[in-house]
C-alpha cells in the first residue's frame, strides 16, 4: 500500500466519488485499487494505492496526472514541473505557482513579471494584470514552469519561468486563431452537459482537456468566448471561466 499526492486539486465540483471513478477508468486494465483519502491544506489530492499492480499504477498516475514532489528536496534547479496558479491577485510583480511542495512547509515557484514580459509580451512593459487577462493566468489554471535557481529559503520560493512546453501550448493556441474559453473546476462530463443544455454545441469545435477538472473549449471561427461565459456559467455555477483571444493578444503583444 502506498499513500501519495497527485498534482490535482480538490476544488470546484470535485468529489471523491467522481474523482475515484476517473482514476478507476484510467487504471481499468490494472490490478490496483485507488481511493481518495483527503487533501492537503493547499487542496492537493491524497490517494491510497493498493494491489498487485501498485507500482505500475503509480507510474501511470505520475505520467498522466503527476505526483506532487511534497518535499523541497525533490525539486532542483532546472526542474520542469506542472503546477497550479495561486493568489494571482496578491502581487503586481510576480506570479505564484503552487508546485505541490508543502512538507514541512509550503514553497512556491514564482515567475517574475519581467520574465513573463519577455516570454509572453516580447519584452513590452505590460502590467501583470494585463498578462493574466490575456493568457488566462487565473487561480487553479495549470501551468508548466522551469526552476531557474536554487530555493530561496528566506522567501519561501524558487524563481522560475514558463517552460518550453507551456510556451508551445500558447503558441499553438495563437496559431489556431480560434478563441478558447478556459473552464476550471468542472469535469468533462459536466462541461459537455453544460454546452448541450445551453445549446452551444454548434459553437464549439472541441473540448481540450488541460486536467481532470480543467478544460479549454475551442470555439468555432467567429464565436466569441466571452459571450459564452454567462450562458455556460448558469449551468456550471462552481466553475471559473477565462477567455483566451488570439486576436486580442496579437493586437496588444504582436505575437
Amino acid at each position: 500500500m502506498t499513500t501519495t499526492y497527485l498534482l490535482e486539486k480538490a476544488y470546484g465540483s470535485f468529489s471523491n466519488k467522481t474523482f475515484e471513478a476517473m482514476l478507476r477508468t484510467l487504471c481499468k486494465d490494472l490490478r490496483a485499487e485507488i481511493r481518495v483519502q483527503g487533501k492537503t491544506t493547499r487542496d492537493w489530492v491524497q490517494i491510497e494505492v493498493t494491489g498487485e499492480d501498485e507500482p505500475v499504477a503509480l507510474r501511470l498516475l505520475d505520467r498522466e496526472m503527476g505526483l506532487a514532489p511534497v518535499s523541497r528536496e525533490n525539486v532542483g534547479k532546472f526542474s520542469a514541473l506542472r503546477g497550479k496558479i495561486v493568489n494571482s491577485d496578491i502581487s503586481a510583480t510576480e506570479l505564484h505557482v503552487d508546485i505541490g511542495v508543502f512538507a514541512p512547509r509550503v514553497y512556491d515557484a514564482v515567475v517574475p513579471l519581467k520574465r513573463l514580459q519577455v516570454q509572453l509580451a516580447d519584452g513590452k512593459s505590460l502590467p501583470l494584470t494585463r498578462l493574466i487577462e490575456l493568457f488566462s493566468l487565473i487561480d487553479f489554471a495549470p501551468l508548466h514552469v522551469k526552476i531557474l535557481a536554487d530555493l530561496n529559503v528566506d522567501k519561501g520560493m524558487w524563481q522560475a519561468e514558463l517552460s518550453e512546453k507551456q510556451l508551445l501550448q500558447f503558441s499553438d493556441w495563437l496559431k489556431s486563431n480560434l478563441n478558447r474559453l478556459i473552464v476550471l473546476g468542472a469535469s468533462r462530463k459536466e462541461v459537455e452537459n453544460a454546452v448541450d443544455r445551453a445549446k452551444h454545441f454548434r459553437d464549439i469545435v472541441k473540448i481540450e482537456a488541460l486536467g481532470p477538472f480543467e478544460h479549454a473549449l475551442v470555439c468555432k471561427l467567429g464565436t466569441d468566448a466571452v459571450g459564452l461565459m454567462p450562458r455556460l456559467g448558469s449551468h456550471l455555477r462552481r466553475a471559473s471561466f477565462a477567455p483566451f483571444s488570439p486576436r486580442k493578444i496579437k493586437e496588444i503583444v504582436g505575437w
